[in-house]
């Protein structure tokens, strides 16, 4: 069902710098929050197709790929926004970005046990649908105007071979995000005994410590320190998997998720930001092509973690184990990102 959700994320991050030059950057962004409309709508309409699967299946289908649109429209755009609105402070603007970001995503599992508990889950997306409205109206009142070169909007195929290095960490990353993600509820309750609501709260630390680091890292960050702290979160991941694949119940859980999720918090930020400074007039289409590799990336963990546990017999306490080799390999291809970077700009 989320296939649809994968592949148009990552068309729509590819694409949408080449829109933006055409359209303007500002109408790519009212396009992805208007698929994230539509996709709270018919996330909510399903409901009345409850008693036709093959109906509300479909609906659903359509649902997540809208989703997958407007995540990587919105995103491209607002990344690019952060960077060209704070020059001069790119990385702590993209940081305080996805810490919102990472906020929503950790309060998302708190609202829906709030709507399954009064027995009405269809209401929380009609809340994010009417969120989304008034911010389509605020957002197409305001100019959100920036200067699009001929850069911005040039083929992948173009940009630098720096960006690459970039490109190739942040789909590592997003493996070993979604791993985190993804797998802690079917790891905790299925092979370490845990209850739902343990392995929800794991999920939760996990998500929240994201968010917490994405905060303190942008209070922390400077042009002296942010390279430390880039190749210095994969070696925490190192470690935080290896914790992760020992532990043995609900504290151990939640403790090993939260450390996961500081290792996991700044990286993917960092990523964006860190590219656009380097090659600067390549920012916008570099932003799109970071989200892109992310989704990828999402997508190997989302998807290949399953046949390697039901056909290659893998438990996922061991592929948790295999995380810190995701995680040494992501830290090896920062470290030569920065090191370029910096002979570049030298």
């Amino acid at each position: 069902m989320f296939i649809p959700q994968v592949i148009l994320a990552i068309l729509a991050s590819s694409v949408a710098p080449r829109l933006a030059h055409r359209w303007t950057l500002k109408r790519v962004f009212l396009a992805g929050l208007s698929a994230d409309l539509l996709a709270m709508i018919l996330l909510a309409v399903s409901r009345l197709l409850q008693d036709s699967r093959g109906a509300a299946y479909g609906v659903l289908l359509v649902a997540t790929g809208a989703l997958g649109f407007g995540f990587g429209a919105a995103v491209m755009a607002m990344s690019t926004y952060a960077e060209k609105f704070s020059p001069g402070r790119e990385n702590r603007a993209v940081l305080v970005l996805n810490a919102l970001l990472g906020s929503g995503t950790a309060l998302a599992p708190v609202f829906v046990a709030i709507f399954l508990g009064l027995g009405a889950w269809w209401l929380m997306p009609l809340m994010v649908a009417v969120a989304l409205v008034g911010l389509l109206l605020v957002s197409a009142k305001e100019p959100l105007e920036v200067s699009m070169g001929a850069a911005d909007s040039s083929s992948s195929r173009h940009l630098p071979v720096g960006f690459w290095f970039f490109a190739a960490a942040v789909l590592l990353y997003g493996t070993a995000e979604t791993l985190n993600g993804n797998w802690s509820g079917p790891y905790l309750t299925g092979e370490r005994g845990v209850p739902a609501q343990g392995a929800s709260f794991a999920l939760t630390a996990f998500w929240a410590m994201v968010t917490i680091g994405r905060i303190l890292f942008a209070a922390l960050s400077s042009r002296k320190t942010v390279r430390w702290i880039y190749i210095g979160l994969p070696a925490l991941l190192i470690v935080a998997f290896q914790v992760v694949s020992r532990a043995s119940g609900e504290t151990s859980g939640i403790v090993a998720f939260g450390l996961a999720g500081l290792g996991c918090s700044a990286f993917f930020p960092l990523c964006i930001s860190l590219s656009g400074q380097a090659f600067p007039r390549f920012a916008a289409v570099m932003s799109g092509e970071i989200v892109a590799f992310y989704q990828a990336g999402y997508g190997i963990a989302a998807f290949g973690v399953g046949p390697l546990r039901d056909f290659a017999g893998f438990s996922i306490s061991t592929i948790y184990s295999f995380g810190s080799l995701v995680a040494a390999a992501i830290l090896a291809v920062a470290f030569v990102a920065v090191t370029r970077e910096v002979k570049v700009n030298a």
